[in-house]
């Protein structure tokens, strides 16, 4: 670990990073040496899900190890391509949620903001894989349109910056946001859900951190990270400065076959979580996205890993095990933790 002074990287350095990554299942076959089977229907789910892998990731995936669990959170993959039933483009029913365009108003009391439609990283499961993000691009006429109706509804006193990635909006794109947003009077949080500090730490650069300690909103980042392999020592220093920062910081995974679903190995990723002071949020159980259902962990295996879990580990280190469902006005709880 690094001497905790100042960050290491410069404000700009997360987009030379960004440029950098791989795009092509090709380049990623490469870059991790491995080969895979059934190569045309997996260049299908490539043109179907376009490949992005930043290379701080890639540099945490074992080479020659097609089974290594961050490899398999990124690597196209021919079972995307198999039609299962009840796994469908928009599993969540969002666009029964949006109330103007790239606004979300599922739960009472905060609304959920595409603030940007890019990612840093596609993973394989993800349940906006196929979200209409040109319906939502967030201009300027439709984020006058969303602080029209932030404002005018006085029990809204959360917004969650989502996407796509909050995180990719440059600092001075998300500084405007954030003043937008802190001049709602009764708008009291700003949560941001990202997986850019774990794929590029660099992205918590000195203007973010500035940014998000001047604001009057408090601040809450869920980050978003699966398995203990992905919390290298960058990683913790770029969350080490958040907190320095008096950001709040929690963790959701998602409940992934082959990825996170073995109780030992998740196990280790929530002690690795709480010692650097990250909490646990929400286990989730898969969406039931189109292209995903190879990554299903049923019912009965979700609930007998938690208890193991249980068993193990003291309370608060236990993230709550969830399932959202459409017209649910809250996430669905499992089990109790």
């Amino acid at each position: 670990m690094i001497a905790r002074s100042e960050p290491i990287w410069q404000s700009d350095d997360w987009q030379i990073e960004l440029k950098n990554s791989i795009r092509t299942l090709g380049d990623l076959c490469q870059a991790v040496d491995i080969e895979i089977d059934d190569l045309p229907r997996a260049l299908q789910a490539e043109q179907s899900f376009k490949v992005m892998v930043p290379r701080p990731y890639l540099e945490r995936i074992e080479k020659g190890n097609p089974e290594d669990p961050l490899l398999l959170q990124v690597l196209p993959s021919a079972k995307e391509m198999l039609e299962v039933p009840g796994f469908v483009k928009d599993p969540l029913e969002e666009a029964q949620f949006t109330k103007v365009p790239g606004l979300i108003h599922k739960y009472h009391g905060r609304v959920l903001l595409i603030s940007h439609a890019a990612c840093a990283v596609h993973c394989r499961y993800c349940f906006r894989r196929h979200f209409p993000y040109a319906d939502n691009a967030l201009s300027s006429q439709q984020l006058t349109q969303v602080v029209d109706y932030i404002a005018s509804d006085a029990s809204i006193h959360e917004v969650i910056l989502s996407g796509g990635d909050p995180l990719m909006n440059k600092d001075e794109q998300l500084a405007r946001l954030v003043a937008t947003i802190e001049a709602v009077p009764h708008v009291e949080t700003l949560r941001i859900h990202t997986r850019l500090p774990i794929v590029i730490p660099s992205r918590i650069s000195h203007r973010l951190l500035s940014l998000l300690a001047q604001t009057r909103l408090t601040i809450v980042v869920v980050i978003h990270s699966n398995h203990v392999n992905e919390l290298d020592d960058q990683v913790a220093e770029a969350l080490y400065f958040l907190r320095k920062h008096s950001v709040r910081l929690l963790n959701q995974s998602v409940l992934l076959k082959g990825v996170n679903s073995d109780a030992s190995h998740h196990m280790k990723l929530l002690k690795r979580l709480h010692q650097i002071d990250v909490a646990p949020y929400y286990l989730h159980l898969l969406d039931h996205t189109q292209g995903v259902a190879h990554f299903q962990v049923d019912d009965s295996q979700a609930l007998a890993l938690y208890q193991k879990l249980q068993m193990q580990l003291p309370g608060y280190l236990m993230p709550k095990l969830v399932r959202e469902k459409p017209f649910d006005l809250s996430k669905r709880l499992l089990i109790k933790a």
